[in-house]
């Protein structure tokens, strides 16, 4: 197991290139199950979630390959199994993907109920009761899903929340259902817009890409594609450019898309930080005082769940007090003692975390309690005096790659060292 050593006081300066969406190649992976063949994803993140996956998808018959260029070779002609195993499922959220694709091609899934972050209960039903309105026969024993069917059929599905995950799963059934499937308050992330723009191409007929109502015209078949480029990831974007905020530095990233961060970038411009955009480069400079600032998480295009404890780190190095309410998890506020630790002057009340700025953050021992945590924790450690180790950095291998590297690249005093910690 490794830690994370750094000493903090370093501005960050210098350019990165925005690494390819996890979460968007975590529903694309599933997505070739739909077509029997052989699939190329481009600018696929070398990541715990990704092997993870991987290996989901090899325990179906899968054969799956990840290059050094960042292209996943992905071959689903000889899936001969409709189980998804708890031993796989139990490490991420996101493997109950598999459970739409599975029961189109062969009337049947079994899938572990998942597991993933520990911040707060992330229930499946939607899933579930997306897949019973196409006419799938579900049951939960052993804590596995069974879902079974003789043939799914279209049907209006309205969501009570726009669930990502429940969106992508119903993407995938009704791609190959009878008839026509309405998706209503569906999720308009852009990583569900790239799914269904990538289903189109192999065939798929979907109306509404971008909106909250999806139209989905079931087909026979689907077809594989030669390639599939994956888009850029926006969290990872959005924590490279707060950590160069909260050093007072300037970065310039590339291979990013600024309208899929459209809500963070302006609140940067809105606390002092002086942006620069042209086409897929975000340029930031940053230099005087922060001026605080309030955030709501909310379903896109709000400003994103995923960046809150990032968020909530920066204001930790601006003037005054401010405010960030997680509305649509409310118990994501894990890293809140880990801050603490570090002198940082935060209250939980409720769904929401009151930052007192520009207390002095002195380094010390922390340990991370998710994949985003883990991010807000590494990044005070920036800016905190003298040493801070970070543990249990395998939550960030989850979603950032070689991000030690990538921050020593910028300025970063940070190194990755073996720990005996169990």
């Amino acid at each position: 197991m490794d830690k994370f050593v750094i000493e903090g006081g370093h501005r960050l300066r210098g350019t990165v290139a925005v690494a390819g969406s996890k979460n968007a190649v975590l529903a694309l992976i599933p997505a070739t199950l739909l077509a029997p063949g052989i699939h190329r994803i481009r600018h696929t993140p070398n990541l715990r979630d990704v092997w993870t996956m991987s290996r989901l998808m090899a325990t179906l018959g899968a054969h799956v390959e990840l290059d050094s260029s960042g292209e996943l070779f992905v071959d689903t002609r000889a899936i001969e199994h409709f189980e998804a195993p708890y031993e796989h499922v139990k490490r991420m959220r996101a493997s109950i993907y598999v459970l739409g694709p599975l029961l189109a091609r062969f009337g049947r899934a079994r899938v572990s109920l998942p597991g993933g972050c520990a911040f707060g209960p992330r229930p499946v039903d939607l899933h579930l009761k997306g897949m019973e309105k196409l006419g799938a026969h579900i049951t939960i024993e052993h804590g596995y899903i069974d879902a079974r069917t003789d043939r799914l059929r279209g049907a209006p599905i309205h969501l009570d929340v726009p669930s990502v995950g429940a969106t992508v799963n119903i993407l995938y059934a009704a791609a190959l259902a009878d008839g026509e499937t309405v998706i209503t308050n569906a999720a308009m992330e852009p990583e569900v817009t790239a799914l269904a723009r990538v289903l189109v191409a192999m065939g798929a007929r979907i109306d509404g890409i971008g909106t909250s109502t999806l139209r989905i015209e079931g087909v026979r078949e689907l077809q594989p594609l030669p390639w599939v480029e994956n888009i850029p990831d926006r969290i990872e974007a959005a924590t490279f450019l707060i950590a160069a905020a909260m050093t007072r530095g300037s970065i310039r990233l590339t291979c990013v898309n600024p309208y899929h961060l459209g809500t963070v970038l302006d609140k940067l411009e809105e606390i002092g930080c002086i942006l620069d955009i042209d086409g897929s480069t975000v340029e930031l400079r940053c230099n005087g005082e922060l001026r605080p600032s309030n955030v709501t998480t909310a379903p896109y295009p709000g400003f994103p769940t995923d960046v809150q404890a990032q968020w909530a780190a920066l204001m930790l190095t601006a003037g005054g007090s401010s405010r960030v309410t997680d509305t649509i998890y409310p118990t994501r506020f894990g890293y809140v003692p880990e801050l603490r630790r570090l002198g940082a002057d935060i209250e939980v009340i409720e769904n929401t975390a009151i930052i007192n700025g520009q207390a002095r953050l002195e380094g010390a021992t922390v340990m991370s309690s998710d994949l985003r945590a883990s991010a807000s924790l590494v990044l005070a450690g920036l800016v905190a005096d003298g040493r801070t180790d970070v543990l249990r950095i395998y939550h960030l291998d989850r979603g950032y790659e070689r991000l030690e590297e990538r921050l020593r690249r910028l300025g970063a005093a940070i190194e990755r060292v073996p720990t005996d910690e169990f």
